[in-house]
């Protein structure tokens, strides 16, 4: 492999899209933008600021804010000079954000605005070896460098070839970042990724995809995930844009506005698009429903038959495009019109809605991957696809399926280890394998399927073994649930945890006349809880006997990061909402017995 790194992809960007926008970001009702070359002005003018402060090859710098151009400006800056780069999330806890800062090692932190800079100054003194910290907006202090001040301090010739002799010096083989995972259980580790780690996954995504500058990109999953991360580092690659926002929850708001052809996300979002429609298509007329069932039928049945190589017959080709104009065109109008793809990993989307947008003229490319694996390890693609599946393993990836199910990587894309933690590291790396701990299994055409973690299998009392994201998937797609956790470990029979989505079950409740003071009122209504048993039954048909939720409780309220019982990719720590909720689990029992 050349000796290519990330700082080195950056500048050939430049050298070849350098006049056209890179980054953008809005302040009020107004967006604005800084060119590729633009972008690596400033890069080069933190980096040359960080040279002035003291940092040596190798030093770790701690990235806490949430995604804004500065977090990649500090990013690159970083590299720059050989240093690592330690994201931390924006939503972490100030014992979360010390643990990393002291077990990472990191000399430095940049944060995002005054939350974060309060949230570090008050572990300060827990933090010896952190030497500055660097606001990227907010107000100045004489504790803290401002962003900006950085950027236009040090800048003179010598600086100049000083960051150029640190450039050169960079290898592929080189520490880029160590990230933390969130991790479902215990303590985070510090994953250790390289540029090469890095690259590999640049050119993976290539053969898959086609981006160019003329593409947008919404950055909106947190770039302390690998995930959002590395795919920002290929949208850089390509020339492309990428529009940043800080918050999350409001992307279903941008993306008309943003109209992104191409970007990532966890199955959370598509699972809201697809639930706020069939919600708005269930409380329609009888003849509005009709209308939308055929179209969607239509579109069905027009994309399998383009998929399968063959032109639509003339009566379906008239057909559909009476169902575009009056449904399907409309849908996409949700999430910002048409796409090159849309990507979806951190967890399992229900078949059922990918064969929904596909179904709107949108394909979701599911995929497979880790923070261990940078993170991609499998995907679909346009030009190949099964649903159901998280795809083909990416070039220079192999996969084994151990005796026990468990899915076994190898390749370029792999972590060089936990950082300061050789046990970790030898409990997972064995004989060139990372073992993952996902269970899976290979079909006839090489596709993988993931069917659950192995740590989160059910073992019922009765000897069943049961996949807790398989029931979660299937109930889950139901537009009334906005989450839910099966539980069964050791038990007679599997029960849920339901959260329900509160602003579709209020609307109904309106509809139909039910009285209630207050959300606890309201999923303890029986009316309420009976049309739950009815949805849950009805989402269950292809689940087993033995897998269906023989029993389920109604939560007041969702499941919360600020409770740690999701991770801030929306993941469940199935061990901490099962004790947050231990008196509703065993009332579920007890009323069994």
């Amino acid at each position: 492999m050349t000796n290519r790194h990330l700082v080195e992809t950056l500048r050939d960007t430049v050298a070849e899209h350098g006049d056209r926008p890179a980054v953008f970001w809005r302040i009020g009702a107004s967006w604005h933008s800084l060119t590729y070359t633009q972008m690596l002005e400033q890069v080069e003018g933190v980096a040359s600021g960080l040279l002035g402060l003291g940092l040596q090859h190798g030093d770790r710098v701690a990235l806490f804010s949430q995604n804004r151009p500065e977090w990649a400006i500090a990013d690159f800056a970083t590299l720059s000079v050989g240093a690592v780069t330690v994201p931390i999330y924006a939503t972490n806890t100030a014992d979360q954000v010390a643990y990393i800062l002291n077990q990472s090692g990191s000399r430095l932190v940049f944060v995002g605005e005054d939350d974060q800079a309060a949230t570090v100054a008050s572990i300060r003194d827990r933090c010896p070896q952190l030497e500055y910290v660097v606001v990227l907006a907010g107000k100045g202090d004489p504790d803290r460098l401002m962003f900006a001040e950085l950027r236009q301090e040090g800048r003179s010739a010598e600086r100049a070839a000083e960051l150029r002799a640190r450039r050169n010096a960079l290898r592929s083989d080189d520490l880029a970042s160590i990230i933390y995972t969130s991790g479902t259980t215990g303590e985070p580790k510090g994953v250790m990724l390289s540029h090469t780690n890095f690259a590999h996954q640049l050119a993976a995504i290539d053969e898959f995809f086609d981006v160019g500058p003329d593409d947008r990109s919404l950055c909106f999953l947190p770039l302390s995930h690998v995930y959002e991360r590395t795919w920002s580092y290929y949208v850089f690659s390509r020339g492309a844009r990428n529009y940043y926002l800080s918050n999350p929850r409001a992307v279903v708001d941008y993306l008309p506005e943003v109209r992104p052809t191409a970007m990532v996300s966890v199955p959370r979002l598509y699972e809201k698009v697809y639930a706020g429609v069939m919600s708005r298509a269930e409380s329609a007329s009888r003849l509005r429903r009709r209308l939308f069932d055929w179209a969607l039928d239509v579109g069905g049945r027009y994309a399998r038959t383009l998929e399968a190589g063959e032109t639509p017959a003339l009566g379906l080709r008239l057909s559909h495009r009476v169902a575009d104009r009056l449904v399907l065109s409309k849908i996409r109008e949700v999430v910002g019109g048409p796409k090159n793809f849309f990507s979806a990993g951190g967890a399992p989307l229900s078949a059922t809605i990918e064969e929904f947008f596909l179904a709107a003229g949108l394909l979701v490319c599911q995929g497979y991957g880790l923070t261990e694996t940078s993170p991609m390890v499998t995907c679909n693609s346009p030009g190949k696809y099964r649903f159901g599946t998280v795809g083909h393993p990416v070039p220079g990836c192999e996969i084994r399926i151990a005796d026990d199910g468990e899915v076994l990587v190898r390749g370029a894309n792999v972590m060089q280890g936990y950082y300061d933690n050789p046990e970790a590291t030898a409990a997972v790396l064995r004989d060139g394998w990372l073992h993952t701990g996902d269970v899976g299994h290979i079909d006839e055409d090489g596709f993988l399927a993931i069917t659950d973690r192995l740590k989160d299998i059910i073992i019922t009392s009765g000897g069943k073994n049961i996949a807790p994201q398989r029931i979660e998937t299937a109930i889950g797609r139901d537009h009334f649930i906005e989450q839910i956790a099966a539980i069964g470990d050791r038990r007679k029979f599997v029960s849920a945890l339901v959260v329900p989505a509160f602003d579709v079950l209020e609307g109904w409740a309106n509809e139909n006349g039910i009285e209630y003071g207050s959300r606890r009122e309201l999923v303890a209504h029986p009316e309420v809880i009976a049309l739950y048993r009815r949805r849950i039954d009805l989402q269950s048909t292809d689940l087993a006997g033995f897998e269906s939720v023989k029993a389920f409780t109604l939560l007041e309220r969702e499941f919360s990061q600020d409770g740690s019982e999701i991770t801030p990719t929306q993941k469940i720590r199935r061990r901490i909402v099962e004790k947050s909720f231990a008196a509703e689990i065993e009332a579920m029992y007890a009323a069994a017995r």
